[in-house]
């Protein structure tokens, strides 16, 4: 009940969000009609479909992401028509035969003295709803990322609603104290015909500015009402009382203990924490047919959760593979669960890929639609299980570390399971390139997203247009953190592209290490590239994925290693130049 509270008072605080007024013509429209049966249908179809389509968007994907593009333009063209009609009655006249029909009826719903229509209410309620994009804000942000990784449930739906139907409630307040200030016009002759006319323009301002995408470009990123804050304090809240956001989805490493501190430590009495759940949501099986509990029976699990892009997965593979190695003929199955972050990760052509390359020979179940995720209420990348033979969960460990202590519990669940000769000793994983250990001393700049959703520190922030090709330029002086875009530039909601050659990211960072998660243009083709740290190659500095002169070629979708630095790690000015259009970027992390 709680997160509903605060997911409808997030809704609430839309009404003063700048990017809510070019939806604003369309609900006042119904200005001067009976609330009940024009303004309350219109609200309820805007609300609903808001929320089915933001329900369908968080966990269907991309395709309904493009599905739902074909349906604002649809919507666009109906609404449009509706104001054309409140503005020029006559032209409907003027309409092709089918359309004049239409036209009358629009032109008659929306007659202040005509009769109301609850049933056309509701379907520009139903435009309106695929029309509004708001600023959202944290709260929104939230509820959509949890959704993704929770998957479609009546709970997300309920939170959406809520969220939609507190944006609703402010709309009616405004309709309801509108009607009034219509109803006294009307008393003034030829005032209703003109404030008719005058919502009829109000709408086709509205139509032009979704249609050039200030709505979701400049609008969405200017302030009339400083709702940041409040917004940000419910989130505060919302995050507390939320299981689906403890800030470790976005593959952090909370482990903060070295190895050569955990190394003497010994497990004691292991409780139990739960049964395995069931492992038959994976849409595919890789180097195994599926496995379930009959075929576990007996048998020591490790149940690992990652995705191949995630820098903290892979610089904990070295380990998982040896402990799959060494206990394998001891009673010991490892299976990776493989759960896509980004939607390039969903394609079992690059997981297999992925797999070869990293030398994964261990069963791998691919959970596209985050089924074994939910049914294990995991909430990390990467997330280790650890299960007896008799099918209980014993242990687990989230992120990086700890890894003497998590080859103990398997020596420990080998015993009791009757296992003989286990060895004592550990494991001696040899991790090069992107999966050494990151130097967590000098670790100063956080993992960064590129695309809107959930980019921060991105300089200037007043020019980021979303969904849009636009021309950028990078500030002469960045902070430390701050990341900027030059050139031209399509930003998406997980990935920016390069829409012409010598378009560049700039990071002011300070790690060891720098990575990016990159890919090449849509058709496959590879995209060279050009880094630079301070103004100049890298040399020494360079990365597994770069040349010492700081050139490279992007050719798959995958991350990409671009610094090392092999002296003191300061402050420094990356930058990587594409010389060639197409390429995409997703995600900064640093070690």
């Amino acid at each position: 009940m709680w997160l509903l509270v605060l997911a409808y008072l997030g809704g609430v605080l839309t009404i003063v969000s700048p990017c809510i007024l070019p939806v604003l013509p369309f609900v006042f429209a119904r200005t001067g009609q009976p609330f009940v049966k024009s303004g309350l249908p219109l609200l309820a179809g805007m609300a609903l479909t808001f929320a089915l389509v933001a329900t369908l968007a968080a966990v269907g994907g991309g395709w309904v992401v493009q599905l739902n593009q074909y349906g604002r333009w649809l919507a666009l063209v109906f609404v449009a028509l509706f104001g054309l009609t409140l503005l020029l009655p006559q032209l409907a006249e003027r309409l092709t035969r089918p359309l004049v029909a239409a036209g009358s009826r629009l032109s008659e719903a929306a007659g202040a003295d005509a009769r109301p229509r609850p049933g056309a209410s509701f379907l520009i309620g139903v435009a309106t709803g695929l029309l509004w994009a708001p600023c959202a804000g944290p709260i929104l942000g939230l509820l959509l990322t949890g959704a993704a990784l929770q998957g479609a449930s009546i709970a997300t739906t309920l939170l959406l609603l809520a969220y939609a139907a507190g944006a609703a409630t402010s709309l009616a307040v405004a309709l309801l104290l509108g009607g009034k200030v219509f109803a006294a016009m009307k008393r003034s002759i030829g005032a209703g015909e003109w404030l008719r006319r005058g919502l009829g323009a109000a709408m086709l301002a509205g139509v032009a500015a979704i249609a050039l995408g200030l709505d979701t470009g400049i609008l969405a990123r200017v302030s009339t009402a400083s709702t940041g804050g409040i917004e940000q304090a419910l989130v505060k809240q919302l995050a507390g009382k939320s299981p689906q956001n403890s800030g470790a989805m976005m593959a952090q490493n909370p482990s903060s203990a070295s190895a050569t501190q955990v190394a003497d430590k010994t497990p004691g009495a292991l409780p139990v924490e739960g049964n395995l759940p069931p492992l038959d949501g994976a849409v595919q099986w890789l180097n195994s047919p599926p496995l379930d509990a009959q075929a576990l029976k007996g048998k020591v699990v490790l149940v690992d959760f990652w995705t191949y892009s995630c820098i903290n997965c892979l610089r904990s593979l070295p380990y998982v593979k040896a402990w799959a190695e060494k206990y394998r003929d001891q009673g010991l199955v490892v299976i990776g669960v493989h759960a896509p972050e980004f939607a390039f990760e969903r394609n079992v052509d690059n997981v297999t890929k992925a797999m070869k390359d990293l030398g994964i020979n261990y069963p791998v179940a691919i959970d596209n639609e985050f089924k074994i995720w939910r049914a294990f209420n995991n909430e990390y990348w990467p997330a280790h299980y650890f299960a007896d033979a008799q099918g209980r969960i014993r242990y687990h460990h989230f992120g990086e570390g700890e890894y003497a202590e998590s080859e103990r519990v398997i020596q420990q669940l080998l015993r009791e399971a009757g296992a003989s000769k286990v060895s004592d000793g550990l494991i001696n994983a040899k991790a090069e390139g992107v999966q050494m250990a990151p130097d967590n001393n000098e670790v100063q700049s956080p993992e960064t997203y590129v695309g809107y959703q959930r980019a921060e520190n991105f300089v200037p922030q007043t020019s980021l247009v979303p969904d849009k090709v636009s021309a950028y330029r990078t500030p002469a002086q960045l902070a430390l953190n701050d990341w900027g875009l030059d050139g031209q530039w399509k930003v998406g909601p997980e990935r920016a592209t390069a829409s012409a050659p010598a378009s560049r990211i700039v990071y002011r960072f300070h790690a060891r290490d720098l990575h990016l998660v990159l890919g090449p243009d849509t058709d496959g083709k590879p995209v060279r590239f050009k880094v630079l740290i301070d103004g100049k190659a890298p040399g020494d500095d360079h990365g597994m994925d770069v040349a010492p002169d700081g050139s490279g070629t992007v050719t798959d979708q995958r991350l990409y290693q671009l610094v090392r630095q092999n002296g003191g790690v300061d402050d420094r000015t990356f930058s990587i130049e594409f010389l060639d259009p197409g390429a995409s970027a997703y995600a900064f992390t640093f070690g």
